[in-house]
């Protein structure tokens, strides 16, 4: 299944439903990221499969990353205490120029912890995002889909769906907003649904508070993604929200800290 980045609004970060680990019947409009990554994911005949569930047992300083689904690419989840409790600053080197960004770790010390795993591990390597939003208020930026190929006529029945093999705990309030810059994880609608694939906010975007926000982007590394995605997407994903970018994002390396 594929997984959604933002519940009831216009899907858009999840390819054709868009969601991460879960379902349709999520409450999310067409046009909300989602991601199609984690438990819920169509297992792929052969695929890596997540045989390790590393749980903090719900102890406060801890993080339960939950065995889900089959893994994209072989990773091993984080460990149950975070690795990251601070803010920290990353480079997603991109084929559209280098992304600076700093991580929320002190917001959401389990995403990040986990982001910087699977990014060591070289999980989000030479992989494309997959989906983009060009409609006002809805701008944004799918990635983290290993199963996307950007080269490919047409998207197979996978793309939208990969994710780590593991979910990772929500971290949210209820007063996150999505300014242009935002990095927030998708998810399926359903709670603590999220794994890999996350979404860039490249114009202030009015998704409600469902989606865990960990980074946000420089000022300078906003212009580069807003030059990137002002060629707009074909439209591909229309009936959920969005299409494949036209110009594609592809992560090369990934350097947190």
């Amino acid at each position: 299944m594929r997984s959604r980045l933002l519940a009831g609004v216009p899907a858009l970060l999840l390819l054709a439903t868009l969601s991460a680990c879960g379902d349709d019947d999520s409450p999310s409009s067409a046009k909300d990221p989602e991601t199609t990554d984690g438990a819920s994911s169509p297992a792929a005949s052969g695929s890596p499969t997540a045989t390790e569930t590393t749980s903090g047992g719900g102890a406060a300083g801890t993080c339960e990353y939950v065995a889900s689904g089959d893994a994209a690419r072989k990773v091993t989840p984080p460990p149950a205490t975070p690795e990251y409790t601070e803010k920290v600053p990353a480079v997603l080197k991109t084929s559209v120029g280098d992304l600076k960004v700093t991580l929320d770790g002190d917001k959401a010390p389990c995403t990040v912890s986990s982001f910087a795993s699977l990014a060591e591990q070289g999980y989000y390597d030479n992989t494309s995002c997959h989906r983009q939003g060009n409609d006002p208020g809805f701008e944004f930026l799918q990635c983290g889909d290993p199963y996307f190929d950007p080269k490919a006529a047409q998207p197979d029945d996978k793309t939208g769906t990969g994710g780590p093999g593991y979910t990772i705990p929500d971290e949210v309030d209820g007063t996150e907003t999505y300014p242009a810059g935002t990095l927030a994880m998708a998810n399926t609608g359903q709670p603590d649904s999220g794994g890999g694939q996350f979404f860039i906010v490249f114009g202030d975007s009015q998704f409600p508070p469902s989606y865990t926000v960990w980074g946000h982007l420089d000022a300078a590394s906003l212009e580069t993604l807003k030059k990137a995605t002002a060629s707009g997407n074909d439209g591909f994903w229309a009936q959920s929200g969005g299409g494949r970018p036209k110009t594609p994002v592809t992560f090369e390396s990934i350097k947190v800290g």
